[in-house]
């Protein structure tokens, strides 16, 4: 999981808790606030109705047959006031919630119920309030809160992605401008990218000396082989010529000769192996200049033509279909070499009575060239290894595992992308993307 998806999640999970934490204290109190509020209004309402009696009053509610003192035909609000008995004389005060009949229609109130004595008189005082349109408010603020809480979690969730997402910014170029798209250590970007995050400048440059000690270490190989392979052919000649020299004795035994023979044949397979390091190295290396302009299908014909003998040895049946020719700028001894490699393991590695089918086509802003085989095959661990140095595709035949991988050398060069499928006992199809 990456690293911004991981932040995005307990983001999310934490803003989630505290508004359900939040939200469920705000809707579990709402009703208390809401009582306490309406109870607050009640008390400030007697107090106000006490301090202004007289008789005058106490007898226009006594008498009074209309209990709401709006006259509100909502019944939103009542007064009542009634005398009281002897024997309930004692002052006292209460809140409670109620439903009472007025006028025929029944309501719940919150009602104050408050005893008090006026010039030696006691009286009942009952203050009432709806019920109705408190709930309505509350049920109004309950939809509005959530969608708040709602609105403000998906904005949060949002910016968080969106900031995460810029903050992390810095981290996805360094992985992908200074790792994913470095395909040679001499191609390596050492430009810091532009961060003021001390962290990721502690990875850049931390990917910086690593690359730099691999570049070093890339050189050294490569300058290696290529010494290695230019001192070790002078002695391989020198060795050549000497036992060219011990064949043209006369009265040779015949045991010498053939020992001879097979000493040339060893020198001979060792040149070819340091060629061929050679021929990789320098490639690696950009010795080779791509200045001429090439025709796949000129260059398919022309080994067709070096090659013809051998496909017919074999009684193979070779089918060049190419849709379109292509034409490019690279260079052209590379070139050649890496269809000759490719074309020469379809024979190498066919069955007599086979088939070879060389295949060309557009594929839209790609040239796809395809040469497969009804041969031997690899198997998927062999296939896996198919572009390393030493490792040849069927170990039963002879050969020095580097065809492939002067083969991979070279496409690299030209920016040539290779893919391989092979099935053992059924043939393998090689691709060439241009």
């Amino acid at each position: 999981m990456k690293l911004q998806v991981k932040f995005s999640l307990y983001n999310a999970i934490t803003k989630i808790a505290i508004i359900v934490v939040l939200g469920g204290i705000i809707l579990f109190s709402l009703d208390k606030l809401a009582f306490n509020q309406l109870d607050n209004r009640l008390i400030k309402k007697r107090n106000k109705i006490i301090e202004h009696l007289n008789d005058n009053e106490i007898d226009s509610l006594l008498n009074k047959e209309q209990s709401f003192t709006d006259y509100n035909i909502l019944k939103e609000e009542f007064i009542i006031l009634t005398d009281i008995p002897d024997s309930q004389k004692s002052t006292s005060a209460e809140i409670f919630t109620e439903k009472r009949e007025i006028e025929g229609d029944i309501e719940v109130y919150r009602i104050l119920n408050y005893k008090f004595s006026y010039h030696t008189n006691w009286y009942n005082l009952e203050i009432g309030e709806s019920m109705t349109s408190l709930s309505s408010i509350k049920n109004a603020i309950r939809f509005y809160m959530l969608i708040v809480l709602f609105a403000a979690l998906l904005i949060t969730l949002v910016t968080d992605y969106f900031f995460s997402n810029f903050l992390l910014k810095p981290f996805y170029s360094i992985i992908d401008k200074k790792i994913n798209l470095v395909d040679d250590p001499s191609h390596y970007n050492y430009e810091n990218i532009p961060t003021s995050t001390d962290d990721f400048k502690i990875l850049d440059n931390s990917v910086n000396a690593l690359m730099k000690k691999i570049n070093t270490l890339f050189d050294l190989e490569k300058q290696f082989i290529a010494n290695v392979s230019h001192e070790l052919l002078t002695p391989i000649s020198v060795l050549s010529t000497r036992f060219e020299n011990m064949l043209n004795t006369a009265d040779i035994p015949e045991e010498h000769e053939n020992k001879i023979y097979a000493s040339l044949k060893t020198l001979n397979r060792l040149k070819l192996i340091i060629n061929s390091l050679l021929l990789i190295s320098k490639v690696e290396n950009n010795q080779y200049l791509k200045s001429e302009a090439l025709s796949i299908q000129q260059e398919i014909e022309d080994i067709y033509e070096d090659l013809e003998d051998r496909i017919a040895d074999k009684n193979i049946a070779y089918h060049l279909n190419l849709s379109s020719d292509f034409q490019f700028i690279g260079n052209k001894a590379l070139i050649h070499t890496l269809l000759m490699n490719i074309i020469n393991n379809a024979i190498k590695y066919n069955v007599e009575n086979g088939f070879i089918t060389i295949t060309g086509k557009n594929i839209g802003n790609h040239y796809s060239l395809t040469i497969e085989d009804g041969g031997l095959g690899m198997k998927k661990e062999l296939l896996d290894n198919a572009f390393d140095r030493f490792k040849r595709g069927n170990t039963e035949e002879n050969g020095f595992g580097l065809g492939l991988a002067i083969v991979q050398s070279i496409a690299k060069f030209h920016h040539i992308t290779v893919e391989i499928q092979s099935e053992e006992h059924k043939g393998t199809s090689v691709s060439l993307i241009f």
